[in-house]
């Protein structure tokens, strides 16, 4: 298995829009953005919080609220 980079904000929102993720509606101030994902299935809401470098933990917590597996995240990535 892979180990999972230590990525920026931006680098985890753009593999989320190619995973077919939006922005979600604001719902305040913060520090942190909300991407949504609607299927037949339900809806799905990842919270991305802003930094320069997310940590590999916070990482994985984001690809397990996204509902992909770490190498459907890693490929996403190299695209």
């Amino acid at each position: 298995m892979t180990k999972l980079p230590i990525l920026s904000s931006k680098k985890v929102i753009n593999v989320l829009r190619l995973a077919g993720f939006e922005n979600a509606p604001k719902r305040g101030k913060g520090s942190h953005s909300a991407m949504i994902k609607r299927s037949d299935a339900g809806v799905r809401l990842v919270i991305i919080p802003d930094r320069k470098s997310i940590p590999r933990g916070t990482l994985r917590a984001i690809i397990d609220q996204a509902g992909m597996s770490r190498d459907e995240f890693i490929n996403l990535l190299e695209k």
